[in-house]
């Protein structure tokens, strides 16, 4: 696991929970993976990291088992909870209705891999081919950014009486003009027409009133049952993307030794925002954190490696439970973001 910090303030947030999955304390016993790309602000990413994976035992001890119900129930509850918060607070701090964050979900149990996703982070799959031996990469989650056709053909299908529900502004095309991904958790102002008023900065109200929400809450959620032969899975917010290939992050990841691969396919990143820019990878490093949101974007990175003998009896065996937070630390101001020590899980 690594996160390297490029904002002022660090939004990326992140998890890893391995044991019990359900409030209960009696199974199914599993893996979830949450990485969480907050804009506008770290509030909501940060909200998230505090609630979801709560909600998601509630509803698996209520089903008694993981499914995609269980997953959509807890990304929805998640949402109804910030919109609460959002209500709260909307009369002193306005701000946070133009706060959001994009959501990616991994859930191992049972055999069974589920990913659930909202807005533009990635989950791709190292799938070991048997005749050649190379590793193949498979991409697992569904992106939800105005920059793919098909998002964009969705907004104008979902929204048919607004022209303008996608304009391409700078040379990039945004919902609205204002944000480039389709579906997230918060960013309230954009899905409930109450909040997109003032005391919120005009900067981001729409000036024309809506009657159906602009963003979507509703996840992308995938099945797929793990074979033998499937490696690992790269779990990243865009940050990553941006700048590496699946193929090319599956290669690193392959052909290095396990420990340290989080931060590795951050450093390949960050070399390759520096190539572009035609700078020095070392120059890039010294840049303050906020000038560098101009070279790169908070990044995180999650390396889950698959045992097939371990996933297969994953859901009923009880292990040792492990709880992980990347979330970032709070620097004092004008101090270095501490890009060359990421933070980082070793062992199993």
């Amino acid at each position: 696991m690594a996160v390297i910090q490029a904002n002022n303030l660090l939004e990326d947030q992140s998890q890893i929970e391995s044991g019990c999955l359900s409030s209960n304390e009696s199974g199914p016993y599993g893996t979830f993976i949450g990485v969480y790309d907050g804009h506008g602000g770290p509030e909501t990413s940060r909200f998230i990291n505090d609630h979801l994976f709560h909600h998601l035992k509630r509803f698996t001890s209520e089903q008694q088992s993981m499914s995609v119900d269980v997953i959509r129930k807890a990304l929805q509850a998640t949402e109804e909870g910030f919109i609460s918060v959002v209500a709260r607070q909307f009369s002193l701090s306005p701000q946070i209705a133009a706060v959001g964050s994009c959501c990616l979900v991994g859930v191992i149990c049972n055999g069974t891999l589920y990913i659930a996703n909202l807005g533009d982070s990635r989950a791709v799959l190292g799938r070991a081919v048997k005749a050649t031996g190379e590793v193949l990469a498979m991409q697992l989650s569904a992106e939800h950014n105005a920059s793919i056709e098909t998002v964009r053909q969705e907004l104008h299908a979902s929204h048919p009486d607004d022209p303008n529900i996608v304009v391409l502004k700078h040379n990039v095309w945004r919902v609205k003009g204002l944000i480039q991904v389709s579906r997230s958790i918060g960013d309230v102002y954009l899905k409930k027409a109450e909040f997109n008023r003032e005391p919120l900065y005009a900067k981001f109200r729409l000036r024309e009133p809506y009657k159906m929400p602009i963003l979507s809450s509703e996840p992308s959620i995938s099945v797929h049952h793990l074979q033998p032969h499937d490696q690992f899975i790269i779990f990243a917010s865009d940050g990553l993307w941006e700048h590496l290939s699946n193929q090319e992050a599956v290669d690193i990841v392959q052909n290095s030794p396990r420990s340290g691969s989080a931060r590795r396919l951050v450093k390949a990143a960050l070399q390759e925002a520096a190539k572009k820019r035609e700078m020095r990878y070392s120059d890039l490093k010294k840049i303050d954190r906020g000038v560098r949101r101009h070279f790169h974007d908070d990044t995180t990175v999650i390396v889950v490696y698959l045992d097939s003998n371990l996933v297969s009896r994953e859901s009923t065996v009880k292990f040792p439970g492990i709880s992980v937070r990347g979330g970032g630390i709070n620097l004092p101001h004008n101090t270095l973001a501490p890009c060359t020590t990421p933070t980082e899980i070793g062992g199993n």
